[in-house]
């Protein structure tokens, strides 16, 4: 059965809506926001995941969702597309992008304490990602965090750039990302930016709530290691172009 809490967020989804507070039906903390995104997950047909994605990796980011550190969310394969990408603007909810690191896993990672280098093993690619975010809530701080957990922290979908060939002897924390739109450079940022090193992402993502409610990272999923740069908000159709040092480009138009 589902709860009342995945009921309005799918409500919501299906029609393309604000989520609006719950209430009486949110969850109460993040373990159980965790819950309520697996419950998401099962309805969308998505478990076990297509992958994860990693919000909030930034202090910045973390005071502003009211965060002690990162949240995760589940991506469903349906969300999922190679660059260069198409999307209609008309499909989206108040959409941004974000300049990301991703990573396909090669090796499980069960859930629990995990180290940098235990997650290192795993890689087996590395690419330039864009996430597509929604800014599916009017009020953050009234719709609360483990709402937006449930919620999978704003992720809509994500783009998945050429898996890069020198990465293993690249210094990932070091490496640059730079994100346009129409052609404008409209951020940028260092892996570094992602909790010190992308591999730091990745270990924390594999010892979290988030993973160990769906089991578990597994071979073959995709993850969304974090954004080096605020999310940029859409006002229409446009070109997107993130680009980092190494890892290559991915390009995602919204017509």
């Amino acid at each position: 059965m589902t709860s009342p809490a995945a009921a309005a967020i799918l409500a919501a989804r299906r029609a393309r809506r604000v989520l609006l507070p719950l209430g009486d039906d949110a969850p109460r903390d993040a373990a159980a926001g965790y819950a309520v995104q697996h419950e998401v997950a099962r309805a969308l047909g998505a478990v076990p995941p297509a992958g994860f994605k990693i919000g909030a990796t930034t202090k910045q980011m973390q005071a502003y969702l009211g965060l002690d550190g990162p949240a995760a969310g589940f991506v469903a394969a349906e969300n999922l597309h190679s660059t260069p990408a198409t999307l209609r603007y008309a499909d989206l909810l108040a959409p941004g992008v974000e300049c990301e690191v991703g990573l396909r896993l090669g090796a499980d990672l069960p859930p629990g304490p995990c180290t940098r280098e235990r997650a290192a093993a795993a890689v087996a690619e590395v690419f330039a990602a864009i996430e597509i975010v929604e800014k599916r809530y009017t009020d953050l701080a009234e719709l609360g965090t483990p709402a937006l957990i449930g919620d999978q922290v704003f992720h809509r979908a994500g783009v998945l750039g050429t898996p890069a060939a020198g990465w293993r002897d690249a210094d990932l924390a070091a490496i640059r990302g730079r994100m346009t739109v129409d052609g404008r450079l409209r951020g940028e940022g260092a892996g570094a930016d992602l909790l010190g090193h992308p591999f730091e992402a990745l270990a924390w993502l594999a010892a979290s709530p988030g993973a160990a409610v769906f089991g578990g990272l597994r071979a073959g999923q995709v993850v969304f290691l974090g954004s080096v740069t605020p999310p940029i908000w859409l006002d229409g159709p446009c070109r997107v172009t993130v680009e980092f040092d190494t890892l290559g480009r991915v390009d995602l138009h919204v017509t």
